[in-house]
Formats: structure tokens, C-alpha cells, sequence
């Protein structure tokens, strides 16, 4: 249960002016056919009109299925991939506006802990060569003895030996390359950081290590966090508000204490109520929701509500025409018409 202070301490960060801030968001990707002459015969929506808000010094967990939406989503933000339609304001300024080279200063305060941390480092580069290599890359060191005691620095931040500056991943283990992912995200002393489930190919006993790591930074470095991830317990853990994506699309968005307690959408309810509860009675006494059919194709999702062919509750009015999401309580917003 979260304490007072708790509650209050995320009331006053979502009344803090907005950091970034995603209005209309799309990311289509073509499908095409042919081998010589390839044209285009549909679009895979992998994020669909998707809107939201991250304040100064929060977390907003983004949680959902596989192949939701919520990797394209976070890369979209950073224009690791650019969107289709849509804008994505970092600090107020409009990154879908800016070119490459325009970008480059603010890719600074913006940067990503990957979710495999072995396929995201250079098995060729040292530790140190790494997390100094946006050092070097943004001219941040005047020469090789400042940007090695950066590192050194870097390294005793996320908890490691500075001595491990010369080992290569392989020699790491899974826990250990994920610091350095954390330490390398830090190097450029960013001020927004996008977390895309960073702990789901981790050990459960080094989860909570990096969990807690991740809390420590933020609260030292004053950071923002996306935090993506499919795991509810561990969003409720760190997450200040928290979105839930369905096909493509955010179908609630709501304080994490109170979207725990007063679910508003059939998509989000299902998924809290797969999540196990350590008492054994309790367990065995509560309802499950089992949905049923399978996930629909993002190529050719289905009209109306997006949901509407697993939902329970669904009317025709459902199938129809998409419901807009709304706020149906105070910073409690859900795109359901029963809702």
C-alpha cells in the first residue's frame, strides 16, 4: 500500500508543467509485395492516435501486451523512428519539425535503456569505450584522463567496480551489462529517459536491483522516466501515473494507485486480474477474466473499439465507431463508452 507522502509526491509532480508531451502520435509501417517492382499493400498501425503527457520528475509506465505498440511508442518519442502523423513536444519544442542535425543537441537530454542488454553493446568495445563513447561523441571530455574518470564516475554510480572499464559484455553478466546500459544512458546527463523493459530479460532476483537502482537515479539526477514494460506488478512499483495500450492505441491513462483500485476499462480490468496474489485464499476466492479469442492483426485491426471482438461488455455501438479517450474522473481517462 502506498504511503501518504507517496500520493502526494506524485499529485505535485503531475501538477509540474509537462516535459514531453505526444499529441496525435501514429507510426505506420508499409507492407509491400512484388520482388523487382515492391509496392505497397496495406500498413501495419503499430501506434494509432495515441496522446498523452509526462511531467518534470515522474514515471509514466506504459504497459500492454506484446506487440501492443509500446517499443515503437518510446522510439517514436525519441525519433529513433519517425512518426507518420503526429507531434511529440520535448521541453516545447516539436521534435517531429526538427531535422537530423538539429536534433543532435537535444538528443542530449533524451536517451534509452534497451531491453536486451547484451545485444545493445558492442561486443568488440570495452566496458569503458562504451559508456565514454558519447562522451567523446558530443565532445563533453578535453581529453582521454577526463573522459576515463567520467566513466570510472559512471561506473560507481550504477554500482560497479570502476575496474570493469576494461572488461568486454561477454564477461559481464546479465544484471552487470545492464548497469552499464544504465551508465551509458547517463553518460550525457540527460533529463528524460526512456526505460523499454529493462528488467524482462533480467533474473527475477536481479529485477529488483535494477528497479531500485532506477528509483535511486531519479531521485538523485531528478530524471523523467518512461518505463515500458508488460509486468503490472513492477509498473505499480515504480510508475507515478500509468497508460495501458491495446492494438496500437491507449485505452486508459490514470494515477497508478487509482487505476489499481478502480479500473475502468474490460482490457485493463483483464489484466489486473491476471496478476497473482501472494495470500492463498484471496487468490483463490477472486474472479478471473479470461479473454478470449486471439489478438487481431495490427494490419487489419477491427473497426470500432478495438477491443470489442474479446470484450465481455461490448454493444454494437462498439463495433461501430472508436471511442475517444476521455476523462471520465479527475486525471482518470478511459476510451470506453461503458466506462
Amino acid at each position: 500500500m502506498n504511503s501518504g507522502s507517496e500520493i502526494q509526491n506524485s499529485k505535485l509532480k503531475i501538477q509540474s508543467s509537462p516535459i514531453v508531451e505526444v499529441r496525435g502520435l501514429k507510426k505506420y509501417f508499409p507492407v509491400t509485395s512484388g520482388v523487382v517492382a515492391q509496392r505497397v499493400v496495406g500498413w501495419i498501425k503499430a501506434v494509432d492516435d495515441v496522446s498523452f503527457t509526462i511531467h518534470q520528475g515522474e514515471t509514466l509506465g506504459l504497459v500492454g501486451e506484446s506487440g501492443c505498440g509500446k517499443t515503437t511508442t518510446g522510439r517514436c518519442l525519441l525519433q529513433l523512428d519517425r512518426p507518420t502523423a503526429g507531434n511529440v513536444f520535448f521541453e516545447g519544442q516539436d521534435l517531429t519539425r526538427m531535422s537530423d542535425e538539429q536534433l543532435r543537441p537535444v538528443r542530449r537530454r533524451m536517451q534509452i535503456v534497451f531491453q536486451d542488454p547484451y545485444s545493445s553493446l558492442n561486443p568488440r568495445m570495452t566496458i569503458g569505450q562504451i559508456v565514454g563513447e558519447p562522451i567523446n561523441v558530443h565532445g563533453l571530455a578535453r581529453n582521454g584522463n577526463e573522459s576515463r574518470e567520467r566513466v570510472a564516475e559512471l561506473l560507481k554510480v550504477v554500482g560497479l567496480n570502476p575496474s570493469m572499464a576494461r572488461r568486454y559484455p561477454h564477461e559481464l553478466s546479465g544484471g552487470q551489462r545492464q548497469r552499464v546500459g544504465v551508465a551509458r544512458a547517463l553518460a550525457l546527463e540527460p533529463k528524460f529517459i526512456v526505460c523499454d523493459e529493462p528488467i524482462s530479460a533480467l533474473d527475477v532476483s536481479i529485477q529488483a536491483q535494477i528497479i531500485n537502482l532506477l528509483e535511486e537515479l531519479q531521485e538523485r539526477f531528478h530524471l523523467t522516466y518512461l518505463f515500458i514494460a508488460h509486468d503490472l506488478s513492477v509498473v505499480r512499483h515504480i510508475s507515478d501515473r500509468i497508460a495501458v495500450m491495446y492494438l496500437g492505441k491507449v485505452v486508459e491513462i490514470a494515477d497508478r494507485q487509482e487505476l489499481y483500485d478502480n479500473p475502468l476499462h474490460p482490457y485493463t480490468k483483464a489484466l489486473l486480474s491476471a496478476i497473482p496474489i501472494p495470500d492463498p485464499q484471496v487468490e483463490a476466492g477472486r474472479e478471473r477474466i479470461v479473454l478470449g479469442g486471439e489478438v487481431p492483426s495490427l494490419l487489419s485491426p477491427p473497426s470500432g473499439c478495438v477491443f470489442h471482438p474479446r470484450c465481455a461488455i461490448a454493444i454494437d455501438e462498439c463495433r461501430e465507431a472508436a471511442p475517444q479517450l476521455r476523462e471520465v474522473r479527475p486525471n482518470h481517462w478511459a476510451a470506453c463508452i461503458k466506462a
